[in-house]
This record gives structure tokens, C-alpha cells and sequence, in this order.
């Protein structure tokens, strides 16, 4: 990932300033950006330093520290490590990383990675992109850069941030059962250019031999298709429960009833059936890879 080039400012100090900024429907996001805010401006005022002068012991723009103490900016953990340390709090402000790590996301975004971090079972069918969780970072930019109205560079950084980190599904114990359908155009679009292609198909080829990982391919010229209805989305947890979503059902709501659920799962199924197995995907990413 990149590091700070992201969303900048100029402050007094001249240096670059780096930060998210706050989203002002996140209620809740805004209320601990706010208490971190506050708990930062009164360790500066114990250790007598004025705004200004704490900006340039921390390295950062008096504007970006009352920024940062007014709860309007996230400060990045850099921001929190060095502040510590000037100010002597002794691990206690470094210790907010924690607190401002998952707000720096879109909430409806850290709302998903909560859902997929309990899921034990992942059913997914895209048809306009590839699913976010196979994305490599450059097709997310080169995807977020293309809507409409334009992100600005502090909310690129945001999204993709979140993104990458929703990938962290692949990894945790115990593994979870990811099956994932994606229509054949979303293979062939050449997001962000040739090279950026090729990387992502390299990714699809990594993650669909792990072995908890199934990844199918819906070839265009199929006749009958019961995907047409939009994305499908079914999420399993431990307990047995299950919440799911899709584009032509349900006016796009989430769901949890069984009733609802099983009609989700009725439609996956058949569209797995129509689908290229996993082992026939796999080969068939391999040709896109080489002609490409």
C-alpha cells in the first residue's frame, strides 16, 4: 500500500500533513476521533507546549494538530507514536492506534469486514467487477479512479486502506469456505491497463489454488442464466445464522430469514451449477493470462 502521499495538506510548518478526514455520518467514528482529539490536546497542554510548537516537535503543521484536537481529522498512527513520545504519555497516546485503526474506514465498510471476519462460509457472485476481496490494489485504484463524481486523493486512500484490509478473510484461523462466481466480462475488462491486468489475473491464480478458496468463471455465451438479477452475497456464521444480499431481490436489502435466505442460496446454487468448475476456471484464468 502506499504510505502517506494520500490525502495532504500544506500546513504552517510546510510539511506535508497526513490524515483521513472524517466522515460526518459516522456518528459513532466521529465520537472517538473526537475523545482521541481531546485526549491529545490535553497531554500538550500539560507538557506546555503550544500547538504550533507541538506541531513542529511531532514533525507536523500546527494546522493539522488542531485539526487532529477538534476531532475534524484521523491522525495516522506516525501521528500517535511521535506525539507519545514528545509529549512523555508514556505508551498511553500510542495506545489510541487501536481506537482510531477501524474509524478511518467508510462505516458501512467496516460494517462488512465485521460480517466477514465472523463468517465461516462465503458465498459470492459478481457481475460487473471482480469481487472486492480478489482485487489486487492496483485494480481497486484503477476502479475507484474511473467512478463518478471523482474520489478525492484522501478518499481513495481511505477505500482502498479498507479493501486491503477486508483481504485479511484469506488468513485467519479457523479458515473459512470462500466460493466465489465471477462473471466472464469482469476477467476481460482491462482495468487500469495490461499490466494491471495480468496482475490481477496472477492474484485470481494465487487465491484459487488455496485450498479453502473456490473460484468459478460464468462463461457469456450461456443461454439460460439465473444471475441476472445482480450480485449475490451469503454470509454463514458459527451459530448457524446467516445474513445475505443481492441486486434482484429483496430491493437489494440485507436479509436474515431462512425463507429469504433459501432463495439466495436456490439462486447461488444454480449459478454454480451453470458455471465452469473451479478446476476449468482455474485453467480458463491461465489462457486469459497467456493472451494477455
Amino acid at each position: 500500500m502506499t504510505g502517506v502521499g494520500g490525502g495532504t495538506e500544506q500546513g504552517d510548518g510546510g510539511a506535508d500533513e497526513p490524515g483521513w478526514e472524517v466522515d460526518p455520518d459516522d456518528e459513532s467514528g466521529a465520537a472517538v476521533v473526537a475523545a482521541v482529539g481531546r485526549q491529545i490536546k490535553a497531554w500538550r497542554e500539560a507538557a506546555g507546549l503550544r500547538a504550533g510548537e507541538f506541531g513542529a516537535a511531532i514533525g507536523y503543521g500546527e494546522d493539522l494538530v488542531r485539526k487532529v484536537e477538534g476531532g475534524r481529522r484521523i491522525p495516522r498512527p506516525e501521528f500517535l507514536d511521535r506525539a507519545d513520545e514528545v509529549v512523555g504519555a508514556g505508551g498511553k497516546l500510542a495506545a489510541m492506534k487501536r481506537d482510531v485503526a477501524e474509524v478511518r474506514y467508510p462505516k458501512k465498510v467496516r460494517d462488512l469486514a465485521k460480517l466477514e471476519a465472523r463468517a465461516v462460509q462465503v458465498e459470492a457472485y459478481h457481475h460487473h467487477n471482480i469481487n472486492g476481496l480478489l482485487q489486487t490494489e492496483d485494480h481497486m485504484r484503477a476502479l475507484f479512479a474511473s467512478w463518478l463524481p471523482a474520489y478525492t486523493q484522501d478518499e481513495m486512500e481511505r477505500v482502498v486502506a479498507a479493501r486491503m484490509a477486508r483481504r485479511s478473510v484469506f488468513d485467519r484461523a479457523p479458515l473459512p469456505s470462500l466460493s466465489f462466481v465471477q462473471e466472464e466480462v469482469t476477467l476481460r475488462r482491462p482495468v487500469g491497463g495490461t499490466a494491471t491486468r495480468r496482475g490481477q489475473l496472477e492474484r485470481l491464480l494465487e487465491v484459487g489454488r488455496l485450498p479453502h478458496v473456490s473460484i468459478q468463471v460464468m462463461p457469456t455465451h450461456r443461454e439460460e442464466h439465473p444471475g441476472t438479477g445482480g450480485l449475490i452475497e451469503v454470509l454463514k456464521f458459527p451459530d448457524g445464522s446467516a445474513v445475505g444480499r443481492s441486486e434482484g431481490a429483496f430491493s437489494g436489502r440485507p436479509v436474515s430469514d431462512p425463507k429469504q435466505l433459501r432463495i439466495l442460496e436456490l439462486r447461488y446454487g444454480m449459478i454454480r451449477a451453470q458455471a465452469l468448475s473451479p478446476r476449468e476456471s482455474l485453467a480458463f484464468i491461465e489462457q486469459l493470462l497467456g493472451e494477455s
